[in-house]
């Protein structure tokens, strides 16, 4: 079951890919932030899976934009894959270092101390002018991107970047999932105390996930910083987690398909609301969020489990 699931992940990954010249521009655009908003959703999955649930994940997002746009302008290096890792170091550094208190906490306090350190980066941001100060600044565009001209060309060829890197960040999730670290999620969540006895440190197992959580975020951050081409401290603001938060509720913790699935059709959505009903848009999502967890507590991801278990529900 498991090498199936894998394979249609893979057929579906690179059908997406090969329809993507004949799809609309503005929907190419859509799914390449989606999908790369979809790496921050699936490390909150991880972090969701062991009863956390961080409202300051804009934090790390914030942070590998910023160094992706930070490197373009200042040291004039323009390879993609470089400013990719160094936007994803940069995150995964300062989680490893929040980490160590981060992990400490519990519940509502993990979730206002996570808040916190991201409205300080927003602080820190505003008000420094090296940083763009409220305005932000333009993200420079890596070279080999370089050779298509801003138009459909560019725009395919940075969403084939997004949609490689996030096939190659599920298999990653995929497997750490399996892992002893993954499944030991549950446990953690109903009961720490338990496995602790089993001589495995509780606290330890959440830094890990914290900072592989906080990587996945700043390569979600540094994707969007080249797809948007530009940055601004709005990315570390706490409605920039919340909309996260919105989406993992959405997706469900079921699947790491269910964190793709889930970011394409929330920025699907809001696109429409917003075209629809420009004043009220955010009314159309929470309605949408209400119907979710009245008729899918576990999310989008639930359904692909509902139908691979059709004789489970009958009485």
């Amino acid at each position: 079951m498991e090498s199936r699931a894998i394979l249609f992940a893979a057929v579906a990954f690179l059908a997406v890919a090969a329809a993507a010249p004949a799809l609309p521009a503005w929907l190419v655009s859509l799914a390449t932030v989606a999908f790369a908003n979809a790496l921050v959703v699936l490390g909150l999955i991880i972090l969701w899976r062991a009863g956390l649930m961080p409202f300051g994940q804009a934090l790390f997002y914030a942070i590998g934009a910023y160094a992706v746009a930070l490197v373009g302008r200042y040291t004039g290096v323009r390879d993609a894959f470089v400013m990719l890792g160094v936007g994803t170091a940069a995150a995964g550094l300062v989680a490893f270092v929040t980490g160590f208190l981060l992990a400490r906490y519990r519940e509502i306090f993990f979730a206002m101390l996570s808040l916190a350190m991201s409205m300080i980066l927003y602080g820190v941001l505003v008000k420094t002018e090296a940083l763009g100060s409220t305005d932000g600044f333009h993200v420079e565009t890596p070279t080999f991107l370089s050779y298509a001209p801003h138009g459909t060309a560019f725009a395919l060829a940075l969403f084939w970047l997004v949609l490689a890197v996030s096939a190659l960040a599920a298999l990653v999730a995929a497997a750490y999932f399996r892992s002893i670290a993954g499944v030991l999620a549950v446990p953690i969540r109903d009961n720490e105390i338990r496995v602790e006895y089993l001589g495995i440190s509780v606290t330890r197992l959440i830094h890990l996930k914290l900072v592989i959580a906080g990587v996945l975020a700043g390569l979600g951050g540094a994707l969007a910083a080249l797809s948007i081409g530009h940055v601004d401290p709005a990315m570390a603001y706490w409605t920039t987690s919340g909309g996260f938060v919105f989406v993992t509720i959405l997706a469900g913790a079921s699947s790491v398909a269910a964190a793709f699935v889930g970011s394409f059709v929330f920025e699907l959505v809001r696109s429409i609301a917003v075209d629809l009903l420009p004043g009220t848009w955010q009314l159309m999502l929470g309605a949408i969020l209400l119907l979710t967890i009245l008729f899918l507590p576990e999310g989008l991801g639930s359904i692909a489990s509902r139908l691979r278990r059709p004789e489970a529900s009958k009485p």
